[in-house]
């Protein structure tokens, strides 16, 4: 009996361990101030987003939560309003699966805003279908948007330098594949509608995020704008919400044990996005508040330049 208890009890201790440094894992250190900072955060009204824009908020930034849907974002302004203690965060329309959204919110940002400090690309999707365009979700949301709003405002990101852009990736990255030839004849990173697919194609456009920071370090060299890609961990979300109650116990102790809350989540956001001596890391992805070398393929100047060439045809920026 007092060894099942000693067994018992060295399980318990463990699994605590686990949780509190593994799962929660490391937290952004800065104490920097942002007072006459601007920030874009896109997909902010839930999530990681969400609470990143209340921290960069509290810090004192002007921060602008772009965001698809107006009744949501600007309920997420009221409430990052309200728990940031800061009146200076705006709501500005975003549709990252329309292009033409994309141009729209650029120009009204250059003809609104006289800086942009952080440019964080948090917003991305799990979902099949196709965009506005002709794209397949996933690779137009969470990578293509990203790209064309990334280029439309480089020009106050070099002007307010020094500044940073942030692209929220994950570590799905590491089993993605981007076939070209798929993309050039049918604009998406890969054909079918199974699990299996989907899967594979969330993780390339996860990849896509990764490429497109090295190119972009590449091309941003002697501007003093720095660009950083991450993975925020796995997430605490309300996908379960419909379940059974039974079901929903056994879930809650799950999420609870293996998941971070979306607080825990955005400490590696925040870290790229304020630790002060990141500039020679440029170009680099993060996990846990830490520098982490990346598979070949993610690192590969000639398919980020491939990728980032394509990229700038399909969005008509050639």
């Amino acid at each position: 009996m007092s060894c099942f208890l000693i067994c018992g009890a060295l399980f318990v201790a463990a699994a605590y361990v686990y949780h509190e440094i593994i799962v929660k894992g490391k937290r952004c250190t800065s104490n920097v101030k942002l007072h006459g900072k601007t920030a874009i955060v896109t997909g902010s009204n839930t999530g990681i987003g969400k609470r990143t824009a209340v921290d960069l908020a509290r810090r004192g930034a002007r921060v602008i939560m772009a965001c698809r849907s107006r009744e949501r974002g600007e309920a997420a302004v009221s409430d990052v309003k309200k728990e940031s203690g800061s009146s200076n965060v705006v709501f500005m329309p975003l549709d990252l699966s329309s292009l033409k959204s994309v141009r729209d919110f650029a120009e009204n940002f250059l003809k609104s805003e006289p800086r942009l400090d952080l440019l964080i690309n948090n917003a991305g999707v799990y979902s099949d279908g196709r965009t506005e365009d002709g794209f397949g979700m996933m690779f137009g949301v969470n990578h293509l948007g990203h790209f064309l709003l990334t280029n439309l405002l480089l020009p106050p990101l070099k002007e307010s330098a020094p500044s940073r852009v942030i692209n929220v990736s994950s570590a799905a990255h590491n089993v993605g594949l981007i076939d070209f030839d798929c993309l050039n004849k049918h604009r998406t990173l890969r054909l079918g509608s199974t699990t299996s697919d989907l899967v594979k194609i969330y993780a390339a456009s996860k990849l896509c995020n990764v490429l497109f920071t090295h190119e972009l370090h590449k091309r941003l060299q002697g501007t003093n704008v720095t660009c950083f890609s991450l993975h925020p961990g796995a997430i605490n979300t309300e996908f379960d919400r419909n379940f059974p109650l039974s079901i929903l116990i056994i879930f809650g102790l799950v999420r609870w044990f293996f998941f971070k809350t979306p607080e825990q989540g955005c400490q590696t956001t925040l870290h790229c996005a304020l630790q002060p001596g990141l500039e020679p890391l440029s170009g680099r992805y993060f996990s846990n508040c830490t520098v982490r070398n990346v598979y070949a393929k993610a690192r590969d100047d000639a398919t980020a330049k491939k990728l980032w060439e394509l990229s700038e045809r399909m969005c008509g920026l050639q």
